[in-house]
């Protein structure tokens, strides 16, 4: 504790700490959205197993720097084009989150309602195991940037504990906000598309500045606040995943 209490080592964590919440908003976004597939009951319990299996990998690939940094080691050329072991995972990690995204978009608005009181079944056990196979992906930037500024293990670690814990207090906020509101979550899946294109094109050795895809956002947001707070008109309303059945048998809308 004394060691993490050190002018350099409180001025690291306090950097880090506010890195690693930075970098994992897009994480926070995409939880959100996979969690919206459970029933209500069951929602905060997939984040919370989510995010904490998440931070014990984050951890885990830590212990492991040895092995993280050898990730960048070229594994094969193609096109002499160099790919490393970083590469791969974030082109394949990237292409999921866009065909993920692209069909959260598919369903929302052209899929078809499913029948029945409960949400589409959704287990709980999938959507926790696709929220860490992802926050591996989002993890190698965040481990990287951990290393390159902090230089104690300690700090790392104690960085990533508390970013976990600030994302565990406003996961449930943020997807309750994008569940009530749908123009909110269209942005949102548009957000988790242009990440997916950056991991494409930085696993194809193509480097962007993530601060472009964030003031993008963030500007997309502002708009829409703006327009919520003139809109006169009812909220747009997006397919739901589920129906009622009234008392006799018959199927109809949930609102």
């Amino acid at each position: 504790m004394e060691m993490l209490l050190t002018g350099e080592n409180a001025i690291a964590l306090a950097t880090l700490t506010l890195l690693e919440i930075v970098l994992g908003m897009d994480n926070i976004v995409f939880i959100a959205i996979l969690t919206q597939k459970l029933p209500a009951h069951r929602q905060a319990q997939a984040r919370r197993i989510g995010l904490i299996g998440a931070m014990g990998m984050r951890i885990a690939l830590l212990l492991m720097i040895g092995w993280m940094m050898g990730l960048t080691a070229t594994l094969v050329t193609i096109f002499e084009h160099p790919m490393s072991g970083r590469d791969f995972i974030l082109l394949g990690g990237g292409m999921f989150l866009v065909g993920k995204a692209t069909w959260e978009i598919h369903d929302n608005l052209e899929g078809e309602r499913i029948v029945g009181h409960a949400k589409a079944a959704k287990s709980l056990f999938a959507v926790v195991i696709q929220i860490m196979l992802l926050d591996i992906v989002f993890s190698l930037d965040s481990v990287i940037t951990a290393v390159g500024v902090a230089k104690e293990l300690a700090v790392m670690i104690a960085a990533i504990v508390v970013s976990v814990v600030v994302m565990l207090i406003f996961a449930e906020p943020i997807s309750r906000f994008i569940e009530e509101h749908p123009t909110m979550k269209m942005l949102a899946l548009s957000f988790l598309i242009l990440i997916g294109v950056m991991l494409v094109a930085e696993g194809l050795g193509q480097h962007v500045n993530k601060g472009y895809i964030y003031f993008a956002m963030a500007f997309a947001i502002a708009v829409e606040v703006v327009n919520m707070g003139v809109r006169k008109h009812a909220p747009l309303r997006l397919k739901g995943a589920y129906v009622r059945r009234d008392d006799y048998g018959a199927d109809s809308n949930m609102e």
